[in-house]
């Protein structure tokens, strides 16, 4: 998958209405008055949300999308850092007001958490070495008797890898767990593990920054659509998704996926 196609994949929420409509453009966006939002992130997801090698800033698509959210909404964000298998849990337990790290919209995470309107959709790649031969495709690679999957336990990659790669055994020992998709795509790199499951987004960052190390094999194993995450019952939802459609509907969405999926070189 190259750089032009992953941007039609993200920009395909333009044809899709997702985030709004032309009735949400004309109404007047809601104001927060100021107030402090506490959003939690992993910074580890590239190029929506990632540590610079550069700079060591925590930088990416949904950092500027929020900093454009905060600006027509009136409030301030204040991000802290979670592992992905303690962030739902946190926004569920009021610990954080909101949650950004392309989080999958699911229904079985609407039981502990409330989403924002989608503001990106994306397709599940398989992430391999660069000189990887023996496998291409999901076939292949689930007739390769020892070969390994990386995966973060509840993620729809380990759901993937589970139900559409492998046996639809979770206990599966070709499937090697994770805290981090960073620590996985380290495995991968080092011969740990053979593959991992990403969405297109974050895989096509680590191909651009991996100098041939990395690349993407076989076709798009689905499609996935993002959202912000909040407590149950949070007031940001409503202001959060008229944002989402403003965002959308003036074109500021398409300007940033150009931005992080075409123009910005990671690393550089």
């Amino acid at each position: 998958m190259n750089r032009r196609q992953t941007l039609r994949l993200a920009l395909a929420l333009s044809f899709a209405g997702l985030a709004g409509s032309a009735l949400a453009q004309q109404a007047p966006l809601p104001d927060l008055g100021g107030r402090e939002v506490r959003i939690v992130t992993e910074n580890a997801y590239p190029p929506l949300q990632f540590v610079d090698p550069a700079s060591g800033q925590a930088i990416g698509w949904e950092y500027d999308a929020m900093a454009e959210l905060a600006k027509r909404l009136n409030f301030k964000p204040v991000y802290g850092n979670a592992s992905w298998d303690a962030m739902i849990g946190a926004v569920s337990a009021g610990q954080f007001d909101m949650g950004m790290t392309g989080i999958t919209i699911r229904d079985d995470r609407r039981e502990k958490v409330d989403f924002s309107n989608p503001y990106m959709r994306s397709q599940m790649v398989m992430l391999v070495r660069g000189d990887e031969t023996r496998f291409t495709d999901v076939a292949s690679f689930k007739g390769l008797a020892d070969g390994l999957v990386g995966a973060q336990a509840g993620t729809t990659p380990f759901y993937t890898a589970v139900y559409e790669v492998l046996d639809g055994n979770e206990q599966n020992p070709r499937i090697k767990l994770f805290e981090t998709f960073g620590a996985q795509v380290q495995a991968l790199r080092t011969g740990d593990v053979d593959l991992v499951l990403t969405d297109g987004t974050a895989g096509e960052g680590y191909v651009r920054m991996s100098d041939g190390a990395l690349k993407i094999v076989g076709q798009p194993l689905g499609t996935e659509d993002f959202g912000f995450i909040f407590p149950k019952g949070s007031d940001l939802v409503a202001p959060i998704n008229a944002g989402i459609a403003a965002l959308q509907n003036d074109g500021t969405l398409a300007a940033l996926t150009k931005k992080w999926f075409l123009d910005y070189k990671l690393g550089q």
